[in-house]
Order: structure tokens, then sequence, then C-alpha cells
């Protein structure tokens, strides 16, 4: 039998997450009568884990139409919403609420403290204060609705949540073990949404070959990755990769695994690794020969260490096919020719991602045209609004994919308070 409760709320928000706080709090500090559902036994359970751990809030890129290119196509979507609360907001909103923040490397923003839960603990703050009630450990069963009004929630225990509007800010399904299980895609399409086709994205990738598990551990600065499909050049980036016992992972590579899962439905994928980006073929041809001048009369595997990490000379020798006692002075040129020709172009074959478990966010969600950006209402269901990773948006990692939270959560919050004043 189900328990009554009489209480009837402005907005039930769906989602404990960095965009359903975000709603919550902007709501309850503009009158709205708010409660914030959580299925977790406390809130922010993956924001926690934003950063590792030191939670990257936002970007030093405070020009929204150059921010909203790094999200790709439909990066259009949120123009407005950064309209009202950008980059420079979020800042003042954390700052203003006693969180100091640094900017570092790559203009990502962090706490100074450089603890999430300090983030967190700002915003629970900032929830009590605008009154909001938090339900934890309240797992939404199922949602009701007549025509095109969401009329109930009923939660797994038998409880009834009544609200004049509903906002689902559930997350993707990537760490699921946070709580993000992809619940909330099974709603919306229940209330006749379209949800885009959903692959783990900011995901580290399994490698074919055998010698990038040897590199184990190894991480590499200022390297270039670049995407290949039946011979063309489908994306690159510079930066940082780490090696690990599966393969590759860093934030070069996650930021192009939304690339390569799609491309990976298409065909095979390889991966060209320069280790040189800043010198072409001449140039570092002519490096290897001061080089090899330096160290004449060493053997060859001897002679790399001022051109690679440790870790690294025996996988390249390897893969030289150089015979790794030939003295360095008894190397041809077409040898060493082939060594650069490696160091300027180590291919990879994909094997997969590494799937939800491991993977930042969520590629794919609820599709935009079913959403009005100036609102996050839903244009189909006349009382509910989306917010957070569950739209089909999602940007690099860097403070991106909170920033999409912050600026959506923030805008659905105030369009519902608007709405019931």
């Amino acid at each position: 039998m189900l328990k009554e409760n009489k209480e009837i709320y402005d907005v039930a928000i769906i989602g404990g997450g960095p965009s359903g706080m975000m709603a919550a709090g902007r709501a309850g500090e503009l009158g709205a009568k708010v409660v914030l559902l959580e299925k977790n036994n406390s809130l922010g359970r993956k924001l926690l884990l934003t950063g590792k751990g030191r939670s990257n809030l936002t970007r030093a890129e405070f020009n929204p139409k150059e921010l909203i290119k790094k999200y790709g196509k439909k990066g259009d979507f949120l123009l407005y919403p950064l309209s009202i609360f950008g980059v420079k907001e979020t800042i003042e909103f954390f700052e203003k609420k006693g969180l100091k923040t640094k900017t570092e490397r790559g203009k990502r923003i962090f706490p100074e403290t450089g603890k999430a839960s300090d983030v967190l603990n700002i915003l629970i703050a900032h929830l009590k204060k605008g009154g909001v009630k938090i339900m934890t450990k309240a797992k939404v069963e199922k949602i009701l609705k007549d025509k095109n009004r969401i009329v109930k929630i009923i939660l797994k225990d038998n409880r009834e949540i009544s609200a004049k509007n509903y906002l689902i800010c559930t997350g993707g399904k990537s760490y699921p073990g946070t709580g993000s299980t992809g619940d909330g895609y099974q709603w919306a399409k229940e209330l006749d949404h379209t949800v885009t086709k959903l692959r783990p994205a900011l995901v580290p990738l399994k490698i074919k070959e055998n010698w990038p598990k040897e590199a184990q551990g190894l991480s590499l600065k200022n390297v270039e990755l670049t995407v290949f499909q039946n011979n063309k050049k489908k994306d690159s980036r510079f930066g940082e990769m780490l090696f690990t016992h599966f393969g590759i992972s860093g934030p070069i590579v996650l930021d192009l695994s939304s690339k390569i899962g799609e491309l990976l439905e298409k065909g095979e994928v390889k991966l060209v690794l320069d280790l040189k980006p800043a010198l072409d073929f001449q140039t570092l041809d002519k490096r290897g020969q001061t080089d090899f001048s330096k160290y004449s009369n060493k053997l060859f595997r001897n002679s790399l260490s001022d051109l690679l990490p440790q870790k690294l000379i025996p996988i390249i020798i390897e893969l030289s096919g150089i015979n790794p006692e030939k003295k360095v002075n008894e190397i041809t040129r077409q040898e060493r020719q082939r060594l650069v020709k490696l160091l300027k172009g180590l291919v990879m074959t994909v094997d997969s991602l590494l799937g939800f478990r491991t993977a930042i966010v969520t590629s794919g969600g609820v599709s935009l045209r079913e959403i009005d950006s100036k609102t996050m209402k839903s244009k189909l269901i006349e009382n509910l609004f989306f917010a957070g990773e569950i739209i089909d948006l999602h940007g690099p990692s860097g403070g991106y994919n909170l920033q999409l939270c912050w600026s959506t959560g923030y805008l659905a919050g105030q369009t519902v308070a608007n709405v019931v004043k």
C-alpha cells in the first residue's frame, strides 16, 4: 500500500550530484519549496571523485563562445546557460561562500585546499540555507504521468512524492559504483523522450599490441596522439598520456576516447604516437646523429638515454629491429632513420574502450532537440526539466563537465522557482 505524503513541493529534484544540488540550492534561495531525492545514503558521491579527489571546478575560459567549442557540434546549446551562470559566476559562487580557488596549468581551476569534500560541504550548506528538504536513500521506483504532465514519483519504499514540477539530474552511466547507473535514461524514455546512443566517454583504452603494457606506469608529457581510420586522420591531441596494464590512459587519451568509441563501431582504429612532436623528421634525425656521435663507441642499447625515458628504451630497440648489441658507430643511415620514424610514429591498434565502470562521463543522453536551452524545460512534458550529464552533451576532461552541471543546474533551478512564483 502506498504511503500518503500530503506535502506538495514546488519542485522535486531527482539526483544529488553537482547539477541536482546546484538546481535545488538556486530554487531554494529564490523561495521555492524543494525536495532533493538521492538514492545513496549521502549527496555528491561522484563529485568527491572529480579531479582525482581535488574537484576540477571549472576552466579559466571566460569567453563562452570559446568555451563551447570544446563541447563539439552540440556545444551551442550551452550558450544561454553560460550567459546566466558561466565560469565567472561559478568562481564567485564558491568564493563568496569561503572557498578560495586557484588556477593551475591548462587553465584548470581547483579549490585552493585541493579537497573535493570542501566543494561538497559548501553545496550542502547552500541547500540547508535555502530550506531544501534532502531525502537520502530515496530510490525512485517510477514516475507517473497523466497525458503530458508528471503527477507523482513513487519511491522504492512506496512513499509518494508530489510536486508541481520535476527535475531529473541523475547523471549518466559512468562510475556506476557512485549511483550513476543510468536510471534517468529509462525514465526519460518512459516520458516519451529520445535518448541518443550511450557510450563511455573520457575513458581509458585497451590496446591490442603488448608493448604498451610493458611500459606500464610510464607517464609521457608533450606528446601527440593522432587517430586514424582507413588511413585517414580523424582527430589528434597534444599533451600528457600514461601507459597502463591494459593499454593507455591520461588526459589526451580520455579526450579522444569519445571519438574513438564512435569510430570503433565503423571499423578498426589506429593510433599514432609522436614522442617528439616539437621536432620535424630532419631536426630529430640531426639530434640522433649528435647523440650517436657522442656515444659512438657504446652499444646501441646504451645510447638512447638522452632521447627517451628508461622504460621505453628496450621497447623502442625491439620495435626498431636494430641489434641492441651493435656498436653505435656501426649503425647505418637507414637504421638510424628507421629509428627516427619510429619516434615520430609509434603505431597502436585500439582493442576497445574500457567501459562505463572507469569512464568519467557518458556520451549520449536525452536529446537536446527535446529540451529548451533557455529554461532546461522539456518540450514534451510540461512540468519536467533536465540538467547535468543526463543530457546529450559532454566536454573533454579539465573542468568542462562540472561547468556544464553548474550552468544547466543553476538555470533549471532558477526557471522552476520563477515558474511557481
